[in-house]
C-alpha cells in the first residue's frame, strides 16, 4: 500500500484514515438513541396535525360549530363574532406551532447527520477510487516495463543484417 499511496498528499491520507475510523465508530456505536418522550410526542403531534384527516375533521367541526351558533334554536354559546371559536383556534395554534417546530428541528438534526455521513462516504469513496487508479497506473507501468524488456531481449536474439 505504501508504494501506491505515495502520490496522495499527507492530508488526504489522514482524511482517509479519519473517515475509516469514523465508519468503524458508527458501526460499533449502533443506531441512534431512542427518542425521548417529548420527542415522540412532538413527532406524533406533527404527524397528526399535518394530515388530511386532521384538516377534514377540523373543518367539519368548524362548520358544525358555526352552524349550531348561527341557526341554534336554543341559547347561542358563541354568537356571531365567534370570540370563543377564535380563542379555541388561537389556543390550538399557540400549542401546536412550537410542538411542530420541535419535531422539525429534530428531523433537521437527523437530516444533517445523514448529510454529513453521505459526504464522508463520498469523500472516502473518491479517495479510494484515486488509490485504485494509482494502483492500476502502477501495474500498467510495470507491465509496459516488462514488455519493453521482452522486446529488448527479442531484438537481441534477432540476427543483425
Amino acid at each position: 500500500m505504501q508504494a501506491i499511496a505515495h502520490s496522495l498528499s499527507d492530508d488526504e491520507l489522514k482524511l482517509l484514515d479519519t473517515l475509516s475510523r469514523r465508519r468503524s465508530e458508527r458501526r460499533t456505536k449502533g443506531a441512534r438513541p431512542a427518542p425521548s418522550f417529548g420527542e415522540r410526542v412532538s413527532d406524533r403531534v406533527a404527524a397528526v396535525v399535518g394530515s388530511w384527516r386532521f384538516i377534514i375533521i377540523q373543518s367539519v367541526l368548524l362548520v358544525v360549530w358555526l352552524a349550531l351558533n348561527i341557526i341554534a334554536w336554543t341559547e347561542h354559546w358563541d354568537p356571531y363574532p365567534f370570540i370563543l371559536l377564535n380563542l379555541v383556534l388561537s389556543f390550538q395554534a399557540a400549542y401546536t406551532a412550537p410542538i411542530i417546530m420541535m419535531s422539525q428541528n429534530r428531523q433537521a438534526a437527523i437530516d444533517r447527520g445523514a448529510a454529513e455521513h453521505d459526504y464522508d462516504v463520498n469523500v472516502k469513496a473518491e479517495l479510494e477510487i484515486e488509490l485504485l487508479h494509482q494502483k492500476l497506473d502502477l501495474l500498467r507501468e510495470k507491465e509496459i516495463a516488462e514488455l519493453i524488456q521482452i522486446i529488448g531481449r527479442l531484438e537481441a536474439r534477432l540476427p543483425n543484417p
